[in-house]
């Protein structure tokens, strides 16, 4: 049986991503949001809002029970000190919280993901067969002889 772990990260978000194009609605803010302070634009993708929930899904299904501030901490940035002056150097900042929010409610919404009280989301039975067939699908598709042990 194909899990997650089996295939690459890329290949997977970029199948899941076409799947929940049918399950779930991108919002209309969504193109005038940026993904976190230290962008300067929204992003350019069209597919933006299905390739990040695909993301999350996965993210959650890995390393789940997981909150929003963590996840937030993943998708966060190098924010740069200034170059005039040389005040501070690099530090961190999160990433959109909100785009975060609304991605897992609405993975919520169609039974992939549930609230664990206090512990923050964790991934459903239903949301890891949905994976676990994504995952069977993209094995069967690459052409790739290192992957061939897992088939």
């Amino acid at each position: 049986m194909v899990s997650v772990y089996d295939v690459p990260a890329d290949a997977l978000i970029e199948d899941v991503a076409d799947r929940l194009a049918d399950r779930i609605e991108e919002p209309d803010w969504i193109e005038f949001a940026k993904t976190g302070e230290t962008r300067e634009l929204p992003p350019e993708q069209d597919d933006f809002w299905y390739v990040r929930s695909a993301s999350l899904l996965r993210k959650v299904a890995k390393e789940g029970p997981i909150g929003v501030d963590r996840l937030s901490t993943e998708y966060g940035g190098r924010k740069r000190g200034t170059n005039r002056y040389r005040v501070s150097g690099n530090s961190s900042a999160p990433g959109s919280k909100k785009i975060i929010r609304e991605a897992l409610q609405q993975l919520e919404e169609e039974g992939l993901v549930e609230t664990a009280k206090g512990q923050g989301r964790r991934i459903t039975s239903e949301g890891q067969s949905f994976l676990d067939n994504a995952a069977a699908d993209v094995l069967e598709e690459l052409d790739r002889p290192e992957l061939e042990r897992y088939a």
